[in-house]
């Protein structure tokens, strides 16, 4: 009855106080999906500073395999970076609680962005590349800290509304960054640096707004034991008085930690307790990069080609619409359908489609209307993909986990997500020369096992709090298997 009354009140609790806290963390987020979609748009423009800057500087041209090289690594550090801020989130998490890390991290954002913006004028493409690091590093640390923060500070019932504002930013910043990049507006030889430079901006703005925003309650009663504190932050954020309900299940999940080591990350492997919610934790952020995505996007511009689309780009800039409405979808259905089912769902139409387009583009040449299904196939392919597997890995991490393992677990899930996406970006342009337009198929496997593992693995975590959710694992250890979730109502009831 405890939990109705809880989940009662949680309807009411959409206060001002929580929009702007969990708004202003999703910046975090923008700045992710804008530093990844940036570097795409000024490619050939970068490629020949790197010729001009080291001519200027040797009096010979480059060659076009150093050329390529540069370019690559341009591109790839930032996943470099991202891993090693990822796999840092427990150390600032810990030390300085999940506000302030969000607020200390945007010096990386600035010292990112001044080198990016400034590598022109000082003609040193090494700035660049250093700039693309440490942004890199900043949005591997706002990966864990994000999703982190918005679901410590939101209602049960609403976690997963919330958390979606963290795959909702993600895409409007690769929107942003696709729009900007056109040559009428940022994309050009002489505003490449201001387009790169870009998110000194937004890191400003989360450096103002930011310190008016809440720290974490569970943080500031179960790490710093400061509940007056904590009630207060609360009852701000709620938007009501009593605030026992959500305060009874932080000293117990507590109480549980005081019991307990400090969990490292070595034990998340080893404890029973959390072996089983961790690699469920990494198969879900697998099952999102290697759902080919990416390829997708890299695909794209090459379809809308074929279909006969004069300026593929807008076509391209049309999937990053298509890829923040149904986000937007996802937002609404995740607390009514719940994470497993949208994942499922995802999964599995993402696998038809990926089959539909391999097949549209090997008949393109004998049946030329096969270049339209592969728009549709495209099209279709990022709005499931927003569906299910790109929202849920990042939040449901944080759901799976109680506050003690969470901030290792944040940062093992984020490092094999930016881990996957790296190998992903490396190998998918060697696989496509191999497979040509079966390359899609690869994909189709790795959905079908993904789809298979969160059908039999995944439990359902809507409308549970972090303590029953823990208290399911551990229960289900001492049996060996996770077993598939009970029977549910049906999502629409």
């Amino acid at each position: 009855m405890e939990a109705i009354n809880y989940a009662e009140q949680g309807k009411r609790q959409i206060t001002c106080s929580l929009l702007t806290a969990v708004s202003v963390a999703a910046i975090g987020s923008l700045q992710f999906g804008y530093n990844t979609g940036v570097i795409n748009a000024p490619e050939k423009i970068l490629k020949r500073f790197f010729n001009d800057t080291l001519l200027e500087r040797t009096g010979s041209f480059i060659s076009e395999g150093l050329q390529t090289a540069l370019w690559s690594l341009s591109v790839a550090i930032f996943s470099v970076g991202g891993m090693i801020g990822s796999f840092s989130v427990g150390v600032f998490v810990n030390r300085f609680g999940r506000r302030n890390s969000m607020l200390l991290v945007n010096v990386l954002a600035i010292v990112g962005g001044v080198l990016m913006g400034l590598s022109k004028v000082a003609s040193a493409v090494e700035m660049l590349i250093i700039g693309r690091f440490v942004i890199g590093v900043f949005c591997g640390l706002c990966t864990g800290l994000v999703p982190m923060y918005i679901s410590e500070v939101s209602p049960t019932d609403l976690r997963g509304a919330f958390g979606t504002l963290n795959q909702l930013g993600i895409v409007v910043g690769i929107l942003v960054a696709q729009i900007f990049g056109l040559d009428v507006i940022l994309g050009t030889e002489t505003l490449w640096p201001v387009l790169l430079g870009f998110t000194i901006l937004p890191a400003l703005l989360q450096l103002v707004i930011l310190p008016f925003c809440p720290e974490s309650p569970r943080f500031l009663l179960i790490n710093k034991m400061e509940e007056e504190a904590a009630v207060q932050v609360l009852q701000r954020l709620r938007g009501v008085p009593d605030v026992s309900s959500d305060i009874q299940e932080m000293k117990e999940e507590s109480a549980k930690m005081s019991q307990e080591k400090k969990v490292t990350i070595p034990e998340l492997f080893r404890s029973p307790s959390y072996r089983q919610a961790i690699l469920i934790a990494i198969a879900l952020q697998l099952s999102q990069q290697l759902s080919g995505i990416n390829a997708v996007f890299y695909y794209s511009t090459g379809i809308f080609e074929d279909a006969g689309v004069k300026q593929p780009v807008y076509a391209t800039v049309g999937a990053g619409v298509v890829n923040t409405v149904f986000t937007v979808v996802s937002l609404f259905l995740v607390e009514r359908a719940g994470r497993r089912t949208l994942h499922l769902v995802g999964l599995g139409g993402m696998a038809v489609c990926a089959t539909l387009m391999t097949v549209a583009l090997a008949l393109k040449n004998l049946v030329p209307a096969m270049s339209y299904v592969s728009i549709f196939g495209t099209f279709a392919f990022v709005a499931l993909f927003e569906i299910g597997p790109g929202p849920i890995p990042w939040f449901i991490v944080s759901e799976l986990f109680s506050q003690g393992p969470r901030p290792a677990a944040v940062a093992v899930a984020g490092f094999c997500n930016w881990a996957s996406n790296f190998l992903v970006g490396m190998l998918f342009p060697y696989a496509e020369k191999a497979f040509g337009p079966y390359v899609f198929l690869i994909f189709v496997t790795f959905l079908l096992l993904f789809f298979f593992f969160t059908f039999f693995k995944v439990p359902e975590t809507k409308g549970r709090t972090f303590e029953d959710i823990s208290r399911g694992f551990e229960r289900q250890s001492t049996n060996g298997l996770l077993r598939p979730p009970a029977p549910r109502a049906p999502w629409w009831n």
